[in-house]
């Protein structure tokens, strides 16, 4: 479900005329996060690290009103839920697409999630969800970057947050890993992507 929001009485109105008209409307950044009690939990519960973290990444974006506002034929919508749409690995060293449905309890948000792995490990198929109310994830295990860019078509009016993990390092007993989050500046601005960086970073530690 979704909601139009009246763009005249938007506090937001000009800086979302100014920056729609960009030809590169995204900006991001990258933030080290603690991920030492989120990554003890998910081998506590033999669930997947990435899949756990996912979850407190959708947890925060659904708590934030920005990262659940979407542009539409030039309309803003404002979406009940926002839930993931992802890339999956794959044994032979490719990969596919997955769409998760976001779930406030991680306990059934898993379930759904270790079923889309599986189809999408076991399928040759590259179909990536076209809905809008998701935010795109991916994950570079490999790589501690400082930075990130993504692939993009520019003129396309997609508007959906990407958020990319990289690779978990340890030092004096504590684990972290760079962040990348990049979002539309029509729709989202610093002071709210700081706001979710601490909200994540909160739920990191706060596991469930």
């Amino acid at each position: 479900m979704k909601q139009k929001l009246h763009l005249d009485t938007w506090v937001r109105k000009e800086h979302f005329h100014l920056f729609k008209q960009f030809d590169e409307p995204f900006y991001g950044v990258t933030v080290r996060i603690d991920c030492t009690k989120a990554y003890l939990f998910a081998k506590e519960k033999e669930a997947s690290f990435f899949l756990y973290t996912m979850h407190r990444a959708l947890a925060a974006a659904n708590a934030l009103e920005p990262f659940k506002l979407r542009i539409e034929d030039d309309e803003v919508y404002i979406y009940d839920q926002i839930d993931a749409g992802s890339t999956i690995g794959r044994s032979n060293g490719t990969f596919g697409f997955g769409y998760i449905p976001y779930a406030s309890q991680f306990d059934q948000f898993i379930i759904t999630a270790n079923k889309e792995v599986e189809s999408v490990q076991n399928s040759n198929d590259l179909i990536r969800s076209k809905v809008n109310n998701i935010i795109r994830f991916s994950s570079l295990p490999w790589i501690d970057f400082t930075s990130i860019s993504h692939a993009s078509t520019f003129g396309s009016q997609n508007s959906c947050p990407r958020i990319s993990f990289g690779k978990m390092t340890q030092q004096d007993g504590k684990r972290s890993m760079p962040v990348s989050i990049h979002v539309h500046h029509a729709l989202i601005d610093g002071l709210h992507v700081g706001q979710y960086i601490d909200l994540f970073q909160e739920l990191m530690d706060s596991v469930v």
